[in-house]
């Protein structure tokens, strides 16, 4: 069996393009603290055009930017209503409550993704003392279930809201996947929020970086709170150079990695006793367990088994593999790991027989 080795952990295991590569070397920085580095002003001004608002903020991470999202948004105290799936609740180290200092409501979305009728009933009405204020509505786009809201979901949950007088912000890490997959403009997402995060990092292949955006009034308290968690970057301008070519050339290519997660969880769908989460692949990626019945609960080995096939993915979490296609793997790569599914299946439960 020839080697392969396939990294399918996240796309946040994507290299820099050699054009990336040039462009960092290339490009003309500044203090960006002092508003001193063009570099980061063509991109912080690229990336609030492409979703439609006045202004964004170049940031080191996606989870500096939904946190920097509370902590401009919150006050100390009130609440935050959100899926219990979503990063912000699941893998985020408990920052809301360490910066921020909000407590978080969670829901679990009835319907498979979240709706209005999900979120209402944990709104705070009235000013009871007793109770924190709610603050701000969170929500994901694409999901980190690898599913996707309907552009229509979320207009419903942006019109109630504004009925409240409560703002939304949009963890759009992955937001130009679920344009991708729903048909529709990454700017018609980012309308239904006050601000979104999107990164440059993962499925759009640059080294370092994400975006907060959202109005003139609201990126410039956000720059003070960016100041305060650390984050104001020098001559980060190298950074932001890669970050443009993701903009420019990444984007139009992701609907490749949504092929490449499909083919792939039809190879194991077609073994007849595993199960892919979502259904139908939307975006980059897809979970996978054992049906119920004599082979559930080998998840942990079947992992084991993948990686002595040279196909990385991450241990299980809450009993579910995680499979994440990007740019550096081919389409032939993963038609080669689909091809080594099967046979690797079968030799693993033949061993619980």
């Amino acid at each position: 069996m020839k080697q392969l080795r396939v990294d399918l952990r996240s796309d946040t295991v994507t290299r820099p393009t050699l054009k990336m590569r040039q462009a960092i070397y290339d490009a003309e920085v500044g203090d960006d603290v002092l508003g001193e580095d063009p570099t980061i002003n063509r991109l912080e001004k690229e990336g609030a055009a492409r979703l439609g608002k006045e202004d964004s903020l170049f940031i080191p991470s996606g989870t500096f930017g939904n946190q920097l999202a509370l902590l401009t948004h919150c006050d100390r105290g009130s609440e935050v209503v959100l899926s219990d799936d979503c990063h912000i609740v699941q893998h985020e180290a408990g920052a809301a409550a360490v910066i921020a200092g909000v407590q978080l409501r969670t829901f679990k979305p009835t319907g498979g993704v979240p709706a209005w009728t999900d979120v209402a009933p944990y709104i705070r009405e009235g000013d009871n003392i007793h109770c924190p204020n709610t603050s701000l509505i969170e929500v994901e786009n694409a999901l980190s279930n690898g599913d996707v809201i309907p552009l229509e979901s979320l207009r419903k949950i942006r019109s109630e809201s504004r009925q409240h007088g409560i703002p939304i912000h949009l963890d759009g890490a992955r937001i130009f996947n679920a344009a991708s997959c729903l048909g529709v403009a990454a700017s018609d997402l980012a309308d239904c929020a006050d601000s979104v995060m999107f990164c440059l990092s993962k499925g759009l292949c640059a080294p370092v970086g994400s975006l907060l955006a959202g109005s003139r009034d609201f990126i410039q308290k956000a720059r003070r709170g960016r100041k305060i968690m650390g984050g104001g970057m020098r001559q980060a301008g190298i950074l932001a150079a890669a970050g443009l070519v993701a903009l420019e050339e990444m984007i139009d290519r992701l609907p490749e990695d949504t092929e490449k997660a499909a083919l792939l969880a039809a190879a194991f769908t077609r073994t007849g006793i595993l199960e892919v989460a979502p259904g139908e692949v939307k975006i980059n990626m897809f979970f996978l367990r054992f049906q119920p019945g004599p082979y559930a609960g080998l998840e942990t080995e079947l992992v084991a088994r993948l990686g002595e096939a040279g196909i990385l993915v991450y241990p299980p979490f809450d009993g579910w593999i995680r499979f994440v296609t990007h740019h550096d793997v081919s389409g032939a790569e993963i038609r080669e790991a689909a091809e080594r599914i099967a046979p690797l299946v079968e030799r693993l439960t033949a061993e619980r027989r």
